[in-house]
């Protein structure tokens, strides 16, 4: 077995002691599903959502929030606070360097992401009639972009807070006004113009409007995939500058 290999198994095995990471990432996204998919107002289809209900949108955007929860709080919590207890330090001395724990917490985490995907869509689709995306292949490459803006500046993030409840709170301040944005209160077809326009350069927003146009078939928006790498490249490279391992 390769030290990669050993080291995303040890990742997972780490995460699944912490019962509320895996509840938070995977079953309440399927729970908030639930409660929300039996609100009467959430079947209906108003004219600004081009013929979808609102429970429709709503199965991307609790995805969305197992995303923003997993790349926003607990990628960047746990990578500092690896580094504060001198974990990185050790394992500059092993076989184990700590670039390999990074890409292994990126893959765990990834994978996390798409077993979400599959408990959220599978709930949605067999107990609320949510129709299955039109086009599969743009829906997984809309889930993994916006994988790659959410987790770009969680490791940004986790670069710059000096402990680990320092990135965890610097998270969770981030969290709430780029679900917001993303339309976790109000569907962003139904938002202001204004809001609407700044949620188009939010990661969650972007990525919530690709998985959008996968569901109905649309041809993906190019400022929403711009957006999405613009945050790769720019919070990726700035991750990797600012980046400490001690």
């Amino acid at each position: 077995m390769s030290v990669f290999t050993k080291l995303t198994l040890t990742e997972f095995r780490l995460t699944l002691r912490d019962p509320l990471y895996g509840f938070f990432t995977l079953f309440f996204p399927v729970l908030l599903l639930l409660i929300l998919g039996n609100v009467p107002t959430m079947k209906e289809a108003p004219p600004e959502l081009g013929g979808l209900r609102v429970i429709d949108l709503y199965a991307g955007l609790a995805l969305g929030l197992a995303i923003g929860i997993i790349g926003l709080q607990g990628l960047p919590s746990v990578l500092a606070t690896y580094r504060e207890r001198g974990i990185l330090r050790r394992l500059a001395t092993t076989p184990a360097r700590p670039a390999i724990l990074l890409a292994a917490q990126l893959v765990m985490n990834l994978i996390t992401v798409l077993v979400s995907m599959v408990l959220v869509y599978t709930v949605a689709i067999l107990a609320f009639d949510v129709p299955f995306p039109q086009s599969p292949a743009l829906f997984l490459l809309a889930v993994l972009l916006n994988c790659a803006g959410a987790f770009s500046i969680g490791l940004l993030l986790a670069a710059i807070a000096p402990t680990g409840k320092t990135a965890n709170a610097i998270g969770t301040f981030l969290f709430f006004p780029l679900m917001f944005f993303a339309g976790l209160w109000a569907p962003r077809e139904l938002m202001p113009e204004i809001l609407q326009r700044i949620g188009d350069f939010t990661p969650l927003a972007a990525g919530q409007d690709l998985m959008t146009d996968a569901l109905t078939g649309q041809s993906p928006a190019l400022l929403s995939i711009t957006v999405l790498v613009g945050y790769l490249v720019i919070c990726g490279a700035a991750a990797v500058k600012l980046f400490r391992w001690e």
